[in-house]
């Protein structure tokens, strides 16, 4: 009996980034794309559920490998945490921009804003550890549930703004995505110097105090 072929993650990944650049759409089916690469449905299902599974960590691949890229760097370490944050961006965006057709095609087959967020679910976790993973300075409130909120809040802000981004350079049709270089530089300047600036602490004094009233009274 012949021995079957191993099939990877991997290949499925190349094939299917081959598939959609090259039909302009997504397969109809996952019979449908096995059927083309002559192998098993059962092979894809070992590595991916779904389409949407798939997708997800392609998505998650291109980060990750993002990350990888600049941890390679023996310079990277010696960067303020602002040009750490600008250097993921920037390489990112790179990466994304060498994939653009499939990506934008991809976007566009999930629809509506909602549908398109769950497409970047699994990237959310690997950026969400980037940002820890810089211990971003927050304010002093000396009540730990305003500590945990300001750095959740941090987090799920700069995931907005990953988001916004992402949502920029999609529209973005300069070459090799020069304004979204740009937008990224400026929005990361302007996110950073936030957290330090003089209103943010009268912000968060008022916040002390309300939250003060509320349990003393």
């Amino acid at each position: 009996m012949a021995k079957t072929k191993k099939i990877t993650a991997a290949y499925i990944i190349d094939h299917y980034m081959d598939m959609i650049v090259s039909l302009k759409a997504k397969p109809d089916s996952i019979e449908a794309f096995t059927s083309t690469l002559k192998i098993d449905s059962a092979q894809f299902l070992e590595h991916f559920d779904s389409f949407e599974e798939l997708d997800q960590e392609i998505i998650k691949i291109l980060f990750d490998t993002s990350v990888a890229t600049l941890a390679e760097s023996a310079d990277y370490v010696s960067f303020s945490k602002k040009d750490k944050l600008l250097s993921l961006y920037y390489t990112f965006f790179e990466n994304l921009t060498l994939n653009r057709d499939f990506i934008l095609i991809t976007i566009d087959s999930y629809g509506t804003i909602f549908s398109t967020i769950s497409l970047f679910k699994t990237l959310k976790s690997s950026f969400t550890q980037f940002i820890d993973s810089l211990k971003l300075e927050t304010l002093s409130l000396n009540i730990d549930t305003l500590e945990n909120i300001q750095k959740k809040s941090i987090k799920e802000t700069a995931w907005v703004q990953l988001l916004l981004t992402i949502k920029f350079w999609t529209a973005d049709h300069s070459e090799a995505c020069e304004k979204t270089d740009v937008f990224i530089e400026k929005s990361i300047n302007t996110s950073v110097e936030l957290l330090n600036t003089q209103s943010l602490h009268n912000i968060i004094d008022l916040g002390k105090f309300l939250y003060s009233e509320k349990f003393n009274s």
